[in-house]
């Protein structure tokens, strides 16, 4: 992976690089084939962080690609205007100044920026001019059991609004019951009224019981015309893991071979640590390959993610690490 990266690159949305994913009718022979053994999933993710460590300006560079991948989130209670004001500016500015300039990175800036539909039209005024996209959860997010109308309204809302990519969650009863019929037509309908705004089908894996389930909503969302399929709310009790996620990629890896479409994957809650985000970065070079390490096909769902990479990269220009508190996000 280069360790330079220009402008224009960290603000490339899907259909720059990729034709969308148009999906394809539900097709159960291919779905039933996903499957997932899971004590060699889990042996395989347990040896990545150890095999893969990077040092010096390799860790530098890998960490200023992850920066470029995160969706910097705020989805709390008591957001403001302000908060999302201040978001916004850490997007456009997610790094000291001069650490940028002495690791010659300047312009470099945040995947982009997600927030709740209220604070849709803040964050699309803090970001005119930029090209980060503001994303918007919707469709009840987190639980998805608003009625389906308004869910499928709020998605017409939130891109009015501007929202040009949508994060929506699934009903997880479909997969728990293995309605794969319900689950497309649900997710096919997400997708239409998304229009031209890029959705990312949130699965939340840690409530669909098993690894062969995450396989095979992953490749329901993907056939029903998901442009990402993301782990998580942030809001469960277990988020992104590593096994997870290698099964997600593994049905991404599936669906591009089948139908020639690249689907993006973006884990979200719990990553919060540099480290976490070298070795899920590494996970994808592995499995998916370069081509999926950049903005267009890999987030992070994060917040607290970008102060401690942050604090990584003044370590590794300055030699000194500075306090956690002085690289707050909002």
């Amino acid at each position: 992976m280069s360790d330079t990266m220009t402008r224009d690159e960290t603000r490339l949305l899907p259909q720059v690089h990729e034709p969308r994913n148009p999906g394809m009718p539900l097709d159960m022979d291919v779905v039933m084939r996903c499957t997932a053994n899971r004590s060699a999933i889990e042996r395989r993710a347990a040896t990545l962080p150890g095999r893969r460590s990077v040092k010096k300006d390799y860790q530098a560079a890998w960490l200023a690609r992850a920066i470029s991948c995160i969706d910097l989130t705020t989805l709390a209670g008591d957001d403001t205007p302000g908060r999302v004001a201040r978001l916004c500016a850490k997007a456009r500015q997610p790094v000291r100044a001069d650490i940028l300039e002495a690791l010659g990175l300047e312009g470099l800036t945040t995947g982009a920026v997600c927030v709740y539909h209220d604070m849709i039209a803040p964050a699309v005024a803090a970001l005119e001019g930029t090209g980060i996209p503001v994303a918007a959860v919707s469709t009840g997010f987190p639980a998805g059991l608003s009625p389906f109308h308004l869910r499928v309204a709020e998605i017409t809302e939130s891109v009015k609004a501007g929202a040009r990519e949508i994060d929506i969650v699934i009903s997880r009863r479909h997969v728990l019951t293995g309605d794969w019929q319900a689950l497309y037509d649900e997710m096919r309908a997400f997708r239409e009224a998304c229009g031209e705004a890029h959705v990312k089908a949130i699965l939340a894996t840690g409530e669909l019981g098993t690894l062969q389930n995450v396989a095979r909503a992953s490749m329901v969302c993907m056939m029903a015309g998901a442009d990402f399929i993301k782990t998580s709310t942030g809001k469960e009790s277990v988020n992104a893991t590593l096994p997870v996620s290698l099964v997600m990629m593994r049905a991404i890896r599936e669906y591009f071979e089948e139908t020639g479409y690249r689907v993006g994957y973006k884990p979200a809650g719990g990553i919060s640590k540099a480290k976490d985000a070298v070795t899920y970065l590494a996970l994808v070079k592995e499995e998916l390959g370069d081509r999926w390490l950049q903005p267009d096909l890999y987030r992070f769902g994060a917040s607290s993610l970008l102060g401690d990479i942050e604090r990584q990269l003044e370590h590794h220009v300055t030699g000194a690490y500075s306090a956690s508190w002085r690289h707050a996000t909002s």
